[in-house]
């Protein structure tokens, strides 16, 4: 049988990945969303445990793989446990953050 599913951009917004459910919506009409590999053309696409989900946000792409579905919307502590990232994190947010030129090699 298949396992419990979510809508698309419900997830999204839960998980804390776009900031509201109407730009969730948007992102997935948009046809720059993937789920698995397949283009999403309809925020009503379901996702579950194991998919992976890319998309461009602005010059760098988020990719993730879906680890768990949730009921709401919670603390960014609680929406993090949602997904694992699957590529690094692009080094211009990493230069904003305190600390990053001590992580450098000298």
């Amino acid at each position: 049988m298949y396992e419990r599913g979510m809508r698309i951009d419900k997830w999204l917004w839960f998980s804390r990945l776009s900031a509201s459910r109407s730009e969730a919506q948007k992102l997935c009409e948009s046809r720059r969303l993937r789920l698995d590999g397949r283009v999403i053309d309809r925020s009503c696409s379901t996702v579950r445990p194991g998919a992976v989900l890319s998309f461009p946000n602005g010059d760098h792409v988020i990719a993730v793989r879906v680890e768990a579905l949730t009921e709401r919307r919670g603390p960014s502590t609680e929406a993090r446990m949602l997904y694992t990232p699957l590529l690094p994190a692009p080094t211009a947010h990493l230069a904003r953050h305190p600390g990053f030129a001590e992580l450098q090699p000298a």
